[in-house]
Formats: structure tokens, C-alpha cells, sequence
């Protein structure tokens, strides 16, 4: 039954996918479907990319371990997309041709910030579509008894098909439906895992206290405004979610899609947390990484377990299908482009952008299946976009003065202060490297060459 349910899912996201993706004739529409959605479509879209295996199956892995602490860290991700609504939104319009973060950098810090930028997106893109990927592989194993190998292939194979062939607009389609699933099945995981526990009083006094409570040493109170920082700036602005803000048909429609789902994400880490209390409370022997899928297995009825393995799903390939376009239009739009000599025409750009689309997919796969440990590496990449690029993204669009040097000299802290931090010193106090290279960034932009010009003082305009 629930094998059952899964392919048949799995054939009707494919088919809504190259359904969606017709038509497509430039680039633009390619990498943000013409801007032309709103603001319940950018909701289900961005909300869809982020909630990964991370900040969900790993996140009931990480309060079985350590209890709620982690989620008020997930929090500063929520937090983010707040502030994202209230300040980066609204003035987003103010690029009405950029279809990526390189093209906002071009348009304040010129074409080798462009490419700065492609660099750093598609590493970290590829990175998290690897693990993404990986992670595929695990839930079809261990769900449906599937082998690794084939299930890569299966579940790898739909999101690389809809997305080499319809790009963003085949992505937000799926995303939409997989943004439904995940938003039904998670918390029908909860109930039933607590209706099985015996109820939430069973479970809150089954529990060690301390997993119910935040820390209270000076050091672990630190730590864990660390991570709560890390989770703030870590992804913000990352390409998958900046396209998000691209492809809206208004700013207005933007804003509010961004503000719902920064909203939609506090409950929804409290509940995929919960889950991992719920597995504590059932069976505190099991491994913490099969939390959430213990839960499944044994709270669920058998008839809904086909939606909610359907639902771990949908939570898988809808980041990944996300990171692989975005890390595609990196490439295409921000590394490639900028070094043509000879521009090319709408439609080799978009042929291009669905080879590069077709080949980081498979090396992702190949990634996945065979140097496991290389992903391990890519995702350490995470760990410098933020330090380098955040700074001078956010300063650009707020306005302040931008210019090569600041990028530069920014860029240069940010990368220094990272390496210094956390493997020259080893993370005094639990302090994460992310955290200081950002800070360090902001000092350094902020400090030199106070009276540069900006490309953004001849006004609003498009990216190159």
C-alpha cells in the first residue's frame, strides 16, 4: 500500500512538472518563470525549499539528543525570513531583470563580484543537492525497501527530468504540491505519535527534564546563541531563496509570501522537534537519526502511512529540485554568461542553462553514490557564503555605499576570520566561524573606503 502510494506520487509530481514547464523561451522565464506568480504560490515555493531533511528529519534527531534548545536555534532561521519580509523584500523591485544573486552583485560591485558569487552559489548549491540526494536514497531504503542504488536513480531521476525541462516554473508547480503534502502529513505524524505515547502529559513526564528546558550554564547559553545566529545568517539569501523574491508578480505579492512562510516556520520546526521527544518518549534505545521515521512506522495507521512517507518525500525533493535549478542559474547566468564574449541567443541560453541543469544532477548522483565523503567537503562551503557574500548583498540592497574594494576587502575578512576561527582556534566558547566572518565582513566593509562610489546611486535599474 504504501509503495503503492508513493510511485503513484511520485508519477503525479513528475507529470505536473513537465506539464508546467512548457513554453519556455528565455532564460528569465527559466530561472524565475517570468515573475509571475503570488504571494500563496512564493509561500508554498520558498517554504518548500527550506524545509529539507535538515529541519526535519534532522531536527527530531537533534531534540531527541539535546531536547528543545534546538528548536529555538531553528528559530533564527524563522526569524530570518521575518526580517527577509521586512526589510530585503520590499525593495527587491528595485531589480526588475536580476534572475540571480549575481546580477544584484553586478549591479553594485561589477562582474567579478558576478562571478564571485556564481563560484560560491554553485558550490554550496551543489553541496546541499548532494546531501539532499543522499538523503533520497536513505528514506526509499529504509521506508520502502527499496535498494539505495535504485532509489537515488528513481527519486534523482524525477527531480532531474522536471527540472532540466521546465526550470523554475516546473519547480514552484511541484514545490506547491509538495508544499501540501509535507504541511499535512508532518503533523498528523505528531498527533498520532502522541495519541501512541500514551498522550502529552505521558510523553513530557517520560522525558528527561532537561531536554524540556534551555540550558542555563554561561557556555551552553552562548553556544546556543551561536547557533541561533548560524541559523540566521547561514542560508539567508542563499540563490534558491533569492530567486524566491524574483519571482513575484508585484512586491507586494513577494513581501507577504516571505512573511507567511517565515511565520509558517515556527510551528513547523516546533513540530518536526516534538516528533523527536514523541520517538524519546517510545523508545529511548532506537538510533536518534531514525526518530522520525520510527514514529511513522509505529504510530501511524497503515493507511496513512503512505501520505506521510509520501510527505518525507516531498520534503527531500522539494529542496533539492530548488538547489539544483539555483545551482544551474549560478552557473549559467553568473559564471558562464559574464565570460562570453559573445552574448548568446534566448535560446542557447536556456539550452545551456538545461545542460547544466542535466549534468549537476548527474554528477550529484554520481556524487552520492560513490564519494559520499565529498559531500561531507562541499558542505563546508556553507560555512563561507554567508561570511562573504551576505554582507555585501544585504548592504547593496539597503542602500549603502557599495564598491569593489569594500566587496573585496569585506570578502577577504570574512573568509580570514572563518578559517582563523574555527580551525586555527577550534570555535573559542562554542562561538561558530560563520558567525565571527560575518561579523568581521561588516566591520572591514564598514570601514574602508567610506567615501566610494555606488552603482546603485545612478538608480534602480537591471542587473547586466
Amino acid at each position: 500500500m504504501t509503495n503503492t502510494f508513493v510511485l503513484v506520487y511520485l508519477l503525479v509530481v513528475l507529470l505536473i512538472g513537465l506539464i508546467a514547464g512548457r513554453g519556455i523561451r528565455n532564460l528569465s522565464q527559466y530561472a524565475v518563470a517570468g515573475k509571475s506568480f503570488g504571494s500563496m504560490v512564493i509561500f508554498a515555493t520558498l517554504s518548500a525549499s527550506f524545509i529539507g531533511g535538515g529541519f526535519s528529519m534532522g531536527n527530531a534527531e537533534k531534540v531527541f539528543l539535546f531536547g528543545i534548545a534546538n528548536i529555538v536555534a531553528l528559530w533564527g532561521f524563522s526569524l530570518k525570513e521575518v526580517l527577509v519580509a521586512g526589510f530585503i523584500a520590499p525593495r527587491i523591485g528595485k531589480y526588475p531583470r536580476a534572475i540571480s544573486v549575481g546580477d544584484i552583485m553586478e549591479f553594485h560591485y561589477g562582474t567579478v563580484a558576478k562571478v564571485f558569487a556564481g563560484v560560491f552559489g554553485f558550490i554550496l548549491c551543489a553541496g546541499i543537492l548532494g546531501a539532499q540526494i543522499g538523503a533520497i536514497g536513505y528514506i526509499a531504503n529504509l521506508f520502502l525497501g527499496i535498494d539505495r542504488f535504485w532509489g537515488i536513480l528513481i527519486g534523482c531521476g524525477i527531480v532531474i527530468t522536471y527540472a532540466t525541462v521546465g526550470g523554475m516554473r516546473a519547480v514552484v508547480w511541484t514545490d506547491i504540491v509538495q508544499f501540501v503534502i509535507l504541511a499535512i502529513g508532518i503533523p498528523l505524524t505528531l498527533y498520532f505519535g502522541i495519541k501512541s505515547a500514551g498522550g502529552l502529559d505521558q510523553v513530557l513526564s517520560t522525558v528527561p527534564a532537561g531536554h524540556l528546558s534551555l540550558p542555563s550554564e554561561p557556555l551552553a547559553l552562548v553556544a546556543l546563541a551561536s547557533l541561533f545566529l548560524t541559523f540566521l545568517f547561514g542560508e539567508t539569501l542563499v540563490p534558491p531563496y533569492l530567486q524566491r523574491l524574483l519571482i513575484g508578480r508585484s512586491t507586494g505579492h513577494v513581501v507577504r509570501g516571505t512573511l507567511y512562510s517565515g511565520l509558517f516556520s515556527f510551528p513547523f520546526f516546533a513540530v518536526t522537534g516534538l516528533i523527536g521527544l514523541v520517538a524519546l518518549a517510545l523508545n529511548p534505545e532506537i538510533n536518534p537519526n531514525l526518530a522520525m521515521p520510527y514514529v511513522i512506522q509505529q504510530a501511524l495507521p497503515p493507511l496513512l502511512q503512505g501520505l506521510v512517507v509520501a510527505a518525507v518525500v516531498a520534503i527531500i525533493m522539494s529542496s533539492a529540485d530548488s538547489f539544483l535549478n539555483a545551482a544551474a542559474i549560478c552557473f549559467s547566468n553568473d559564471i558562464v554568461k559574464p565570460l562570453l564574449k559573445t552574448p548568446l541567443s534566448n535560446s542557447r541560453e536556456v539550452a545551456m542553462a538545461r545542460t547544466v541543469t542535466l549534468a549537476v544532477g548527474i554528477m550529484a548522483v554520481i556524487f552520492a553514490l560513490s564519494i559520499e565523503s565529498v559531500l561531507d567537503i562541499l558542505i563546508y562551503s556553507y560555512n563561507f557564503w554567508a561570511p562573504i557574500i551576505l554582507v555585501p548583498l544585504v548592504m547593496g540592497i539597503l542602500g549603502a555605499r557599495a564598491s569593489r574594494i569594500r566587496f573585496l576587502y569585506g570578502a577577504g575578512a570574512g573568509i580570514l576570520m572563518v578559517l582563523v576561527w574555527s580551525y586555527g582556534l577550534d570555535r573559542p566558547w562554542g562561538i561558530d566561524g560563520l558567525v565571527m566572518g560575518v561579523l568581521a565582513n561588516l566591520v572591514v566593509f564598514n570601514l574602508v573606503d567610506r567615501n566610494g562610489g555606488s552603482r546603485a546611486d545612478q538608480g534602480p535599474g537591471a542587473s547586466a
